[in-house]
């Protein structure tokens, strides 16, 4: 039975992504810079929350930590945000 080489690397790293890996690679990357961004999120009924933007998904759930209910001036903490509740996201520092 033959000896089954390795691939050559440079084979490997010159091999053309598909479209569906670019656009993960892209959404990988794109979920690692967002990890920290402050955010002002502003929900149904007139209610505007800001907070450190921890995590989120393909339904626009996100998770806020620091928390702070902008109109009552409360802080809330770490909240789990549904994503049909949220009208827009806005990203307060510069990324």
């Amino acid at each position: 039975m033959p000896k089954v080489q390795p691939p050559e690397l440079k084979d490997f790293m010159d091999k053309r992504l598909s479209g569906e890996q670019q656009a993960l690679r892209w959404r990988v990357g794109m979920r690692a810079v967002l990890r920290s961004v402050v955010a002002a999120v502003a929900l149904n009924a007139n209610r505007l929350v800001t907070g450190v933007l921890r995590g989120f998904d393909q339904f626009m759930n996100i998770v806020l930590d620091n928390t702070v209910d902008e109109k009552n001036h409360t802080d809330i903490g770490m909240v789990v945000i549904r994503g049909n509740s949220i009208v827009t996201v806005e990203v307060l520092e510069r990324l």
